[in-house]
């Protein structure tokens, strides 16, 4: 008799999908471009109207802790400020619950008969839910939350200060190490490689196109770069 063989699915088969990184990529990718970005800026506008290191150094190292601060800050505002606006939808559908169940039972075989169910089938998947976590099923399938989606304010903060400052110690290393000649064309060339490895990590990471993000970097930290320089050239002021 001939043994039939089951083929074994590879280890990565059960792997998470991207999307179960979009919360702590979204930030972290945005500190780390906004860190090289913000700081080689500042440091290419300083660096063009400057004859020496020292306020070069101390404009990227000042652009370094305050963006930091500031982009940590802010992220655990906007964030907690989702939470809050999470929580209170979830506290509205518990009232809902209580006050009148077999509305929200009929809302919820709607929204699986919207989604291919036949009436009968997404009053029975409804009622099997609803019997076993109603606000669980309210939760996920009529507000569309659920543990990928969830706001992390603390997570959010720490991943985006962390990773503006992971970015912005880049050109603060450029301006302490490199030749103070021609400045503000190594901190241009140098942000536009960290750029550009920034956009193929954070694309590998998310399982998206590396050479559309490449694109997407360089182009928008050329133009920030290219702007920064332009207003050191035109006002003119020495810093010597």
């Amino acid at each position: 008799m001939k043994t039939i063989k089951t083929k074994i699915e590879p280890d990565n088969y059960l792997a998470p999908h991207f999307i179960s990184r979009s919360n702590w990529l979204r930030a972290a990718v945005l500190g780390a471009n906004d860190g090289i970005l913000s700081t080689a800026s500042l440091a290419i506008g300083v660096a063009a109207a400057s004859e020496v290191r020292a306020p070069i150094i101390l404009a990227t190292l000042a652009g370094l802790v305050a963006g930091a601060l500031s982009m940590a800050a802010g992220e655990y505002v906007s964030v907690s400020s989702q939470t809050d606006i999470e929580q209170a939808d979830i506290e509205r559908e518990k009232q809902e619950l209580k006050d009148m169940p077999e509305t929200e039972l009929r809302r919820l075989a709607e929204i699986y008969e919207k989604r291919g169910l036949k009436k009968e089938t997404a009053l029975m998947v409804a009622q099997e839910l609803t019997g076993k976590d109603a606000l669980g099923a309210h939760v996920r399938d009529e507000l569309g939350l659920n543990e990928i989606s969830q706001a992390r304010p603390i997570q959010a903060a720490f991943a985006s200060g962390a990773a503006f400052t992971s970015g912005a110690v880049l050109p603060l290393f450029v301006t302490v190490f490199l030749p103070l000649k021609n400045m503000e064309y190594y901190l241009y060339a140098f942000a536009i490689i960290f750029l550009i490895i920034l956009g193929a990590l954070a694309a590998k990471t998310g399982g998206s196109s590396i050479g559309k993000a490449i694109v997407r970097i360089t182009f928008w930290g050329t133009i920030a770069m290219g702007l920064t320089a332009l207003v050191g050239h035109l006002f003119g002021v020495n810093l010597s």
